[in-house]
């Protein structure tokens, strides 16, 4: 029971990551097209995506909770029962924890962007002023 357990826990962040990737795909493809050059942007979307896929499927399999189904770490203590509310609360759970991962890994590539979108701006403005100079000598 415990394996059929850890594979629906894992298509359940499968399927979650990948719905959470596709949709951001869009945005962060944007955001890196504004960024980076355009043959990098597809490099990195890709990377981002894998990313995705890899924190959101380890966030949502907790392999250190779900042993607890397996076997115990400590004699005294029972091996836990998979029951209906067991299964319930564990692809609650499955479902939840991949969300916040994939919350987290966003947030942290979107501040990532946008300092260097601040950066890139930042260069953009600047170049016009010193063609400016050149122009007037």
């Amino acid at each position: 029971m415990f394996l059929v357990l850890l594979v629906i826990t894992f298509c359940i962040a499968l399927g979650v990551s990948a719905v959470v990737v596709w949709f951001f795909q869009g945005s962060i493809e944007r955001i890196l097209a504004r960024i980076v050059a355009d043959e990098l942007a597809g490099a990195w979307l890709r990377y981002v995506k894998f990313a995705g896929y890899v924190v959101g499927i380890s966030g949502g399999v907790r392999i250190y909770q779900l042993e607890r189904y397996a076997h115990s770490t400590n004699e005294s203590v029972p091996i836990l029962e998979l029951s209906t509310e067991a299964w319930i609360l564990e692809i609650y759970r499955t479902v939840i924890e991949t969300l916040q991962s994939l919350a987290w890994l966003l947030l942290v590539v979107f501040v990532f962007c946008l300092m260097a979108f601040v950066i890139v701006r930042a260069f953009e403005l600047r170049r016009p002023k010193a063609k400016e100079c050149t122009e007037d000598a």
